[in-house]
C-alpha cells in the first residue's frame, strides 16, 4: 500500500518524455517541448523522435526503450495510427501514464480508439486522452499542453473535457491573475474520466476549489460519487456543454444532468464568466444567509434591469420589515415606495449609500444584498467602495456590487476586489452570480441527504413487490397489464382503487353490485385516464352497466375485426371535486438511470412544461423539494375555493415510487396519473414497460446514479448482562449522537482516536464523520438506549486511500463499553463491509503506546509493522481477499 495517490506519476511526474518531440514550431510536438522547457520544470525531460538528434537544445533518442532510466509520464504527439505499438513500447520501457495528445480521424475512429484502450488495458498502461490538450502542475512549473498561456500558480484545480474549453478557461484565468494548482484536460477520456481525477483533486491539499467542464458523462455512479466526494470539502462549480444535447434534440437528459449535479452539492453554471465568477465569490466566502436578495440602486433603470433578471431565474426578492422600512423613509427620497428594490435617487451621497446599506444589512428578510451603483454626479464611487468594504468583513449579510461605467468606476471596483466583495459591470451578472451561490448552497443541503432505499411511510405496501416482478420477468412480460400494474404500485403502498374483471354482462353487473353502485367501467387493459372513449363512468344503475358493458364490447370489436376481446375493468366511483390532476413517473436516463419525474397532469403540453426530476433515492425531504419545484405546487395548497392537497400522502407516493425504482432494476419506464385531494393521492391510471436485461446480473442498486443508505447493514447485537445493541451504517442527522459521544470519551480515549488533545469537534470535523458517501467509504455506528435516550457508544469506519485499493480504518469506543468485545464486532462488520467492495487491503494508524488497539488488531490478523513518520506510530495492515 502507497500513501500516494495512484495517479501522482500523472500528475506529479518526476520526469518525463515528449514523443513526437519536433524541430517545427507549428508542431504540437515542438510547442509542449518549448512550453515544458520555458517554464522551468524542475524535473527530467526526453525528447523522443527517431529523426532527430536534438530538439530545442535537448538530445533527442529514437525510442523510449532506449532512455534507459525511469519515466513517470509519456506525452504522445506522433499520428494516431502509432499508438497501439507506443503503448507497447511504453509498458516495456517501464512508463505505466501516457497522455495521448493527438486525436484519431473522425472515419475509423471507434476502431481505433477501442485499439488503444485495448492496448492500455493489455500493458498495465493508464491513458489520458486521447485529444487531450495535456496537463499544467506549477508546483513543479510543469506546462505540458500545447498552447500560448503561461499560467500562474494558485488554488483552483480545473478539469476540462474538451480541449479549446480547457485553453479558452486556461487563457482567460491567466488574463484575470487567476492561479490553478491543476490543470488536466480529459479529451475523449478512453481510460482515465472525472472520478479519478477528482478523487486525486481532493487528495491534493494546494487545491482549494475546482472548475470542470462536462461535454459527456460515462461511468454516472464513478461521476457522481466523484462529485459529492470533492463537494464535501471543497467547492465545485460546473460548466456543462449543451450542444450535444442540442444535436440530439434531448432537452430531458439535460434536466437529468441538472438533478444529477444538485444532489452532488454542486452548482452549476451557463458560461465561462459565470464559472470564474463563481469560484472567485465562493473563495472569498460569499454565501447568502438565505434566499432572497435585497437590491439598492441611485437608477431606476438599473434597478429595474436587476429585478427582470430575477424574476427570470427565479431569485426572490426580500420583503423588506417595517421597522426597515422605517429608517430608511428618515433619510431617502419622499417619492420612494417603501418596497425592494430601495431607490436612493439620483442625487444619492455616498453617506446615503452607506446608511441604506446598513439598514437592509440588519432586515432579517434579507439574504444577501445587491449594490448598485452608476457614476451619477454626487455618488463619488471610491468613498462608497471604500464603505462598502469596510462594512463587507463584518456584515451577515454578504453584499456583491454592480459598479456602471467606465473610468469613473475603476478606482471603487479595485478597491472592492482587493477587499474581496464580487463586483460587476451590469446587474444581470451580478444576479446571476447570487442564483449560482444561492443555489450551490442550496445544492449542499441536498448532498446531506441520505435517504435508503425502504423509507418509513405511511400505507408501506405488502412487500410482495420481488414475488409479483419475478413473475413477471418468469413469463418474458415486457409490459404488464393494466390490472397487473395496479398490483405492482400497490404491493409499494401506493394507493390503486380496487378493480374487478368482467368477461360477460352477467359477470359485469353482478361485480357492479360486489363493489356498490355508483362504478366506473372501462375495456380491460385501458385505464380511464388513457382514452374517455373507451370507458363509462358513474353508472349508478345495474341496467346502466349493462349497457355499458355491451357498448364497450361492441366498440372493441368493431375497432379490431377478428381480433382478441377481453372483458372490461369495473371499480367503484368516486367523487373527487377537489382534486388535481399530477403526473409521477419513472423514466430511465442513458447515462443516470432511473429518474423520477413529477409534474401536472393532463394536457401532455402542460406536463412537458411543468415537470421537475430527481434522482432516486429519495426521502421526505428530498420528495417536499420535488413537489416545490413545480409550478403545480402553488395550486396545492389552499388555491381559489379548493382545500389545501394532503401533502403527507403526495409525499408517500412519491417515497413509494422511490423505492419502487430503487428496488426494481428492470423497470424501463412508469407513468402514473394522480388524483390528490385533502383526503389522499390515488392513482387512477398508470403504465409500466420493463427490461429485463437492465438487471441481468449486476449488483444490488448498480442501476442508481446514487447509493442508497444501506438500511440492509442494520443489525441488532446481545452484549453481555443481557444487553443489546444496535449497529447501522452513519446518517447525517447523527451529528447530536456524535457530539454526544465525543463529549463522554475520556482525555485519552480521544488522544488515542484523533493522535492529538482535542477539546471539542468543530463542526466541519463533525459533517465529514457524519455525511459519507456509501459508495466509497463507510461508517457504523453503534447505539444503545440508556434511561429511555439513545447513545452511540462506539464507531468503526473506513475510507478510500489514495491508492485506490486499500481502505484506512479509524475505530473507537465509549470507555464504558471497553473490553465488552463492542470494538472486535465493529471491526469484523467493517472489514465484511471492505470485502464486499473487493478492496484489497485495511490499514491503520496507531500510536505506539496504545497497547489495547494493538493487542486487538494483532489478534484480529492485521500485521504490526514500522511507521515511516516514525517510531511514536504503528502501522496496521491486514489482506481483506483470499
Amino acid at each position: 500500500m502507497s500513501n500516494h495517490h495512484y495517479l501522482k506519476p500523472l500528475l506529479e511526474p518526476l520526469s518525463l518524455a515528449i514523443i513526437g518531440a519536433s524541430d517545427k514550431p507549428d508542431a504540437i510536438g515542438h510547442v509542449i517541448l518549448r512550453n515544458v522547457i520555458a517554464g522551468g520544470y524542475k524535473g527530467k525531460v526526453w525528447a523522443v523522435n527517431p529523426r532527430h538528434d536534438e530538439v530545442l537544445g535537448q538530445p533527442c533518442v529514437a525510442s523510449v526503450e532506449q532512455i534507459g532510466a525511469r519515466v513517470d509520464l509519456a506525452i504522445v504527439t506522433t499520428p494516431p495510427r502509432t499508438m497501439p505499438l507506443i503503448i507497447e513500447q511504453c509498458a516495456q520501457a517501464g512508463i505505466r501514464h501516457l497522455v495521448i495528445v493527438t486525436s484519431p480521424a473522425t472515419v475509423g475512429q471507434t476502431a481505433l480508439d477501442k485499439r488503444i484502450a485495448d492496448a492500455g488495458r493489455h500493458w498495465g498502461v493508464r491513458i489520458l486522452g486521447p485529444k487531450s490538450l495535456g496537463i499544467v502542475r506549477p508546483r513543479l512549473a510543469l506546462n505540458a499542453t500545447f498552447t500560448d498561456t503561461a499560467p500562474l500558480s494558485g488554488d483552483l484545480g480545473l478539469v476540462a473535457q474538451s480541449g479549446a474549453m480547457c485553453a479558452a478557461v486556461l487563457d482567460w484565468a491567466t488574463l484575470n491573475r487567476i492561479g490553478v494548482s491543476s490543470v488536466v484536460s480529459l479529451g475523449n477520456a478512453l481510460d482515465i474520466d472525472f472520478g479519478e481525477i477528482l478523487d486525486f483533486m481532493v487528495h491534493d491539499e494546494r487545491t482549494r476549489y475546482i472548475l470542470l467542464h462536462v461535454e459527456r458523462v460515462r461511468d454516472a455512479r464513478r461521476f457522481v460519487s466523484a462529485l459529492r466526494s470533492a463537494a464535501r470539502s471543497k467547492p465545485v462549480i460546473l460548466f456543462k456543454s449543451s450542444e450535444l444535447d442540442a444535436q440530439a434534440g434531448d432537452a430531458a437528459s439535460d434536466a437529468v444532468f441538472d438533478a444529477a449535479v444538485r444532489r452532488a452539492g454542486v452548482v452549476r453554471v451557463r458560461g465561462i464568466n459565470q464559472l470564474f465568477h463563481a469560484a472567485k465569490a465562493l473563495a472569498t466566502g460569499f454565501r447568502p444567509r438565505g434566499g432572497r436578495l435585497g437590491i439598492v440602486s441611485n437608477g431606476t433603470g438599473p434597478a429595474a434591469m436587476a429585478v427582470d433578471k430575477a424574476r427570470a431565474l427565479g431569485v426572490p426578492l426580500a420583503l423588506l420589515s417595517e421597522a426597515t422600512v422605517a429608517t430608511l423613509r428618515a433619510f431617502l427620497p419622499r417619492d420612494w415606495n417603501g418596497t425592494n428594490p430601495v431607490d436612493l435617487g439620483g442625487d444619492a451621497t455616498p453617506e446615503r449609500y452607506l446608511q441604506a446599506i446598513a439598514a437592509l444589512r440588519n432586515d432579517p428578510s434579507v439574504g444577501a444584498l445587491l449594490v448598485v451603483l452608476s457614476p451619477l454626479a454626487m455618488v463619488q464611487p471610491e468613498r462608497v467602495a471604500a464603505g462598502i468594504a469596510e462594512q463587507a468583513g463584518s456584515s451577515r449579510v454578504p453584499i456583491c456590487c454592480c459598479f456602471m461605467g467606465g473610468a469613473q468606476v475603476a478606482a471603487a471596483r479595485q478597491r472592492l476586489e482587493q477587499a474581496g466583495v464580487p463586483v460587476f459591470g451590469t446587474p444581470e451578472t451580478a444576479v446571476e452570480l447570487f442564483s449560482d451561490i444561492a443555489g450551490y448552497y442550496d445544492n449542499q443541503n441536498l448532498l446531506l441527504q441520505a435517504p435508503g432505499p425502504d423509507q418509513d411511510y405511511e400505507r408501506a405496501g405488502s412487500g410482495n413487490a420481488r414475488v409479483l416482478a419475478d413473475q413477471l420477468l418468469a413469463e418474458q412480460r415486457r409490459v404488464p397489464s393494466a390490472l397487473e400494474t395496479r398490483a405492482l404500485l400497490r404491493s409499494f403502498g401506493i394507493e390503486v382503487p380496487p378493480v374487478a374483471i368482467a368477461r360477460s354482462t352477467s359477470e359485469a353487473i353482478f361485480m357492479a353490485e360486489q363493489l356498490g353502485l355508483p362504478v366506473d367501467i372501462r375495456l380491460e387493459g385501458q385505464d380511464l385516464a388513457a382514452d374517455a372513449s373507451l370507458a363509462r363512468v358513474n353508472l349508478s344503475s345495474l341496467e346502466s352497466v349493462r349497457l355499458a358493458y355491451q357498448d364497450l364490447i361492441e366498440a372493441a370489436r368493431a375497432s379490431q375485426p377478428g381480433g382478441h376481446v377481453g372483458g372490461v375493468a369495473l371499480e367503484r366511483h368516486r367523487e373527487q371535486p377537489h382534486a388535481r390532476k399530477l403526473s409521477v413517473g419513472v423514466l430511465r436516463d442513458a447515462v443516470f438511470g432511473p429518474v423520477i419525474a413529477f409534474g401536472a397532469g393532463g394536457d401532455p403540453m402542460d406536463v412537458f412544461q411543468d415537470r421537475a426530476l430527481a434522482l432516486p433515492p429519495l426521502n421526505r425531504f428530498l420528495a417536499q423539494r420535488l413537489i416545490e419545484s413545480t409550478r403545480v405546487a402553488r395550486t396545492l395548497d389552499a388555491f381559489r375555493q379548493l382545500p389545501p392537497v394532503n401533502r403527507q400522502a403526495l409525499e408517500n407516493t412519491l417515497l413509494a415510487v422511490s423505492n419502487l425504482a430503487c428496488e426494481l432494476p428492470w423497470l424501463r419506464e412508469l407513468s402514473i396519473d394522480l388524483l390528490a385531494d385533502e383526503d389522499g393521492a390515488t392513482a387512477v391510471g398508470a403504465r409500466l414497460a420493463m427490461d429485463p436485461a437492465l438487471g441481468a446480473g449486476k449488483a444490488r442498486y448498480a442501476h442508481l446514479a446514487i447509493h442508497p443508505y444501506p438500511s440492509h447493514l442494520t443489525q441488532e447485537w446481545p452484549m453481555r448482562e443481557g444487553r443489546r445493541v444496535t449497529v447501522r451504517a452513519v446518517k447525517p442527522e447523527d451529528a447530536a449522537l456524535l457530539l454526544g459521544f465525543f463529549q463522554r470519551m475520556s482525555p485519552a480515549t480521544r488522544y488515542y482516536r484523533f493522535m492529538e488533545r482535542i477539546d471539542e469537534m468543530p463542526p466541519g470535523l463533525v459533517a465529514r464523520f457524519t455525511q459519507v458517501d456509501y459508495d466509497r467509504e463507510m461508517a457504523l455506528v453503534a447505539l444503545t438506549e440508556e434511561d429511555g435516550v439513545t447513545q452511540q457508544i462506539g464507531a468503526a469506519r473506513y475510507t478510500l486511500t489514495a491508492d485506490g485499493e486499500s481502505v484506512e480504518f479509524a475505530l473507537v469506543v465509549d470507555d464504558r463499553w471497553q473490553r465488552s468485545g463492542l470494538g472486535r464486532r465493529l471491526m469484523g462488520a467493517l472489514m465484511d463491509c471492505a470485502r464486499d467492495k473487493s478492496y484489497r487491503y485495511m490499514v491503520g494508524d496507531v500510536l505506539a503506546d496504545n497497547e489495547k488497539m494493538l493487542r486487538l488488531m494483532a489478534s484480529l490478523g492485521f500485521s504490526v509493522l514500522p511507521h515511516p513518520d516514525g517510531a511514536d506510530l504503528k502501522r496496521v495492515l491486514k489482506p481483506l481477499q483470499a
